[in-house]
């Protein structure tokens, strides 16, 4: 896979073990880009918006991919997306959910709000496993990413 390490990932994920996965699985990819979290949506929000603990930009660089967790604690992964797709600065940031709900009003609600792609957590590790690597050789290997410098259109 290609190496992009100029190219930060913001994950938005309150679970350990989810969050761990996806950085394990990254690593044996050979996916060495940066990483960030996020555990929650208002620490999510503040790192984009470079407020609170991430006044300074230089701790918060813009991600060329998010990916996003739905059910957040606190202000949840709908909010974000919504504040995201809703900011002209952020709005072209690709965004992936990855999340435990396979309900369909929330597959077609984020889709109508302009994520990129959803993917519904299986409990099977196997599984899991299969999702992320199928995850990565797309995001990694056949999609260009965008910059993750500022945009000023």
């Amino acid at each position: 896979m290609k190496l992009e390490n100029q190219k930060p990932i913001l994950i938005i994920e309150d679970s350990d073990e989810d969050f761990t996965a996806l950085t394990r699985m990254m690593g044996k990819a050979n996916i060495h880009n940066p990483i960030y979290r996020c555990e929650d949506g208002e620490e999510a929000l503040d790192f984009l918006c470079h407020e609170g603990k991430y006044a300074d930009e230089s701790l918060s660089p813009r991600p060329s991919l998010i990916v996003l967790d739905l059910n957040l604690p606190g202000t949840d992964g709908r909010e974000v997306l919504a504040e995201l797709k809703s900011d002209r600065n952020l709005q072209t940031i690709p965004v992936v959910i990855f999340s435990t709900s396979s309900n369909p009003k929330d597959i077609d609600a984020c889709y109508r709000r302009g994520i990129s792609g959803y993917i519904v957590k299986p409990m099977d590790t196997q599984r899991l496993n299969q999702l992320v690597q199928t995850f990565l050789t797309y995001w990694f290997d056949a999609v260009a990413l965008p910059s993750s410098g500022s945009e000023n259109s």
